[in-house]
């Protein structure tokens, strides 16, 4: 599901917000920077309030955030649905007994980590980033979250890269986006 398909003028001024930068960090990546739009005190609560009002009535009682952009967008859209916050962070960031959770990338690995406990068997969790590309990084955080006892609802994001398929890595589960960049 997007909410670029729809006629809400405020995704059109999100979309605006958000600065490309060509060959960043490396050639041939154009790099899709959301600080500009968190420069913009009513784009970013735009963002926040489109976020809110799909899922304010979906009874979610986790967001969990992806580092680090996660972190910025998982935090108000949780206190605004009264769900706790559950930070997914890179290893070793995290004090306290934690499980992982290992994906690849195009090149190499990665990991996510979580505390023991922050999860509650059978709670409804929604999993927050900035971005989607291939999937990989949502897809190692429902499995993180599925594995301590979550049911995950949906994965949101602000932009997705629909050229790289990464919501065809879901398996099945919905995403839910803002804005394409293509």
């Amino acid at each position: 599901m997007s909410a670029c398909n729809g006629d809400d003028p405020r995704i059109l001024d999100i979309k605006n917000r958000i600065r490309v930068v060509p060959d960043f960090p490396k050639p041939g990546i154009m790099f899709q920077d959301i600080t500009t739009l968190l420069l913009d005190p009513l784009g970013f609560k735009n963002t926040i309030d489109l976020f809110v009002d799909r899922y304010k009535d979906k009874n979610i009682a986790v967001v969990a955030g992806i580092e680090a952009r996660g972190f910025i967008f998982g935090p108000p859209i949780a206190l605004a649905i009264g769900a706790k916050f559950v930070p997914l962070r890179k290893p070793k960031k995290l004090p306290g007994k934690v499980i992982s959770e290992e994906y690849d990338l195009e090149y190499g690995s990665d990991c996510l980590e979580m505390h023991v406990g922050a999860i509650e068997q059978g709670e409804r969790a929604l999993v927050v980033d900035d971005l989607v590309a291939t999937g990989g990084t949502l897809c190692a955080a429902m499995s993180l979250l599925e594995r301590a006892g979550a049911e995950v609802v949906e994965c949101a994001c602000v932009i997705e890269l629909p050229d790289l398929k990464g919501r065809e890595r879901l398996k099945g589960k919905p995403l839910y986006v803002l804005v394409e960049a293509h």
